[in-house]
């Protein structure tokens, strides 16, 4: 159960969004590999929502790595300042944790993949 979900009233329109979200998040949970990511997102998402999603990915990578700067991130990026900052907040300090989880995970299947070859 999402967390908008359990501080969500009974009912009304804050309930059937967090229950709406949580069927998003399901689905997303349910596909099997990268191939059928892509081509759900791409159903689901517009390209400019694509690409704002892959931008995030490539600045959270960029700063857990650590080598640059914030002013360096955007200009590797083509992001704002502003969004680099805003996603070092979530990698950092916000509660749900899904850069880190997911860093973390890539992180460990690349070692894997690296240990077989």
């Amino acid at each position: 159960m999402s967390e908008r979900r359990k501080q969500a009233p009974a009912g009304g329109a804050a309930a059937r969004d967090a229950r709406e979200e949580d069927d998003l998040f399901e689905t997303f949970a349910a596909l099997r590999d990268a191939d059928e990511a892509g081509r759900f997102l791409r159903d689901i998402a517009t390209p400019g929502e694509i690409a704002a999603f892959a931008e995030r990915w490539r600045i959270a990578r960029l700063l857990d790595e650590g080598a640059l700067s914030y002013r360096e991130i955007a200009a590797a990026t083509g992001a704002s300042t502003t969004t680099v900052a805003r996603v070092a907040r979530f990698l950092k300090e916000e509660p749900h944790r899904g850069y880190r989880l997911m860093i973390d995970r890539m992180r460990k299947s690349e070692r894997r993949k690296a240990s077989r070859t």
